[in-house]
């Protein structure tokens, strides 16, 4: 098996960055990302630093981060050593691109994407390392057009690493990105993968660069698509009711939030993730027969969506 190169993930990683916000800057028109390189004080054996991009009040995202991570530890936090219990005491690396997109338009949808490697070592012993990643999408009015585009995209991506790998990542995805208290999906879904090392590192790095190359793909045409879609203040009120099920998700279940929070990672950055405005009600059901209840009917159920 062929020894990892952190340093060709590392570019990769803050090169993706740029490209992804040089587009999303040029599609908005009207806001720029503002950028922030920070670094941690190696208290407590934590080190490494960061890039946060963060684009707020512009035309088409209502706001939007794009962050690159490269942190170190003398120490995995129990997020990460609870289903992996041989890493107990190893230092690590790890270092990742993640975003989430919360536009202003309700018809088009929040979009999420990480791709990311962790690498645990000790002296005296090989590694022990992975990818993961991936990129879903939430719709608050859905389009069977931008749901299927999203997931041709998706299967774009797993070409040439087996006939298994879009199947096995889109549900996957559906699996990971579900709220059970809720009993429902965050949304249409995506592709999702963790702790992927059996083809080797060269193979698994394509893979995961292949993935966060067609996000831009998958997303920017239903940007395009939705843009101009007109709407009023009941789309605009039911997307931030909607977004309430985003916060719950990422603050409840999402592994990475609770990697970095665990591990001392930078707290702004890590809940960047969060759309700056939400509602939450008690107990509210949409009208039958309303564009609002064809989310929960249609969208929010499970769908081979490369067949419809």
């Amino acid at each position: 098996m062929s020894l990892p190169d952190k340093s060709a993930v590392a570019t990769y990683l803050q090169s993706l960055q740029q490209q992804i916000c040089d587009t999303l800057e040029k599609e908005d028109g009207a806001a720029r990302f503002e950028t922030e390189e920070w670094e941690r004080d190696g208290e407590h054996g934590l080190g490494g630093g960061g890039i946060t991009r963060v684009l707020t009040d512009g035309a088409i995202i209502e706001q939007g981060g794009v962050n690159f991570s490269h942190v170190t530890g003398s120490s995995l936090p129990p997020s990460a050593t609870a289903h992996r219990p041989e890493l107990a005491g190893r230092a690590f690396e790890a270092m990742g691109l993640s975003l989430v997109i919360h536009p202003l338009n309700p018809y088009i949808p929040t979009s999420h994407m990480n791709v990311r490697f962790f690498i645990a070592e000790r002296e005296d012993e090989p590694p022990i390392w992975w990818f993961g990643g991936g990129f879903d999408l939430t719709p608050y009015y859905g389009d069977d057009q931008d749901c299927h585009h999203w997931h041709q995209v998706a299967f774009n991506a797993c070409q040439g690493f087996g006939e298994e790998s879009y199947p096995r990542f889109k549900q996957w995805c559906d699996d990971y990105f579900y709220l059970r208290h809720r009993d429902e999906p965050r949304g249409i879904g995506g592709l999702f993968f963790d702790d992927l090392n059996e083809w080797g590192f060269e193979t698994c790095f394509r893979f995961m660069q292949s993935v966060g190359d067609h996000y831009i793909p998958a997303y920017l045409p239903i940007i395009q698509h939705q843009k101009d879609h007109p709407y009023s203040d009941r789309q605009r009120d039911f997307q931030l009711y909607r977004r309430g099920r985003y916060v719950e998700f990422n603050l409840v279940f999402d592994r990475g939030t609770l990697f970095g929070l665990q591990s001392g990672g930078r707290t702004e950055s890590i809940l960047m993730s969060l759309p700056p405005l939400v509602k939450w009600r008690y107990n509210w059901q949409p009208e039958a027969g309303s564009e609002e209840a064809r989310l929960y009917e249609h969208y929010l159920q499970p769908k081979a969506w490369l067949t419809l």
